[in-house]
């Protein structure tokens, strides 16, 4: 956060590069940077929960902790180019209240779109892969 803060920057990102939910030291120091950038910005930041589309069960899982060390404001389900077709996104949706705000269907950022949930059904359940 400080780095962020000596280059002027607005938007942090923090990827925990998949290490998993049940590391207690990686929650720990996550829960932690969301205290400090809370007490120097005077209210919680915008927390953005991004979810691999190809995610299982355990996914909803990860999130529910996740939820439970930072509030999540929202989730961005990634890896839709694949034959992936992220239903477990509508669970943890559903289960936590949190609305997707944007999907990924490439490498580059010009491949991440809000989120259109009318789309995002019809090809939930279609035939093709």
């Amino acid at each position: 956060m400080y780095a962020a803060e000596s280059r002027n920057a607005d938007v942090v990102i923090v990827d925990t590069a998949g290490r998993l939910h049940t590391k207690v030291s990686l929650m720990d120091e996550l829960g932690k940077m969301a205290r400090v950038i809370r007490r120097k910005i005077g209210h919680d930041p915008e927390t953005l929960l991004v979810v691999d589309a190809n995610t299982g069960q355990n996914g909803l899982e990860q999130a529910k902790v996740f939820a439970e060390t930072v509030p999540v404001d929202g989730l961005v389900l990634t890896k839709l180019d694949g034959t992936a077709k992220g239903g477990i996104v509508v669970a943890i949706a559903e289960t936590l209240g949190l609305p997707v705000k944007y999907v990924g269907v490439g490498e580059t950022v010009e491949d991440l779109a809000v989120f259109d949930p009318e789309e995002f059904s019809k090809a939930l359940f279609s035939e093709d892969q």
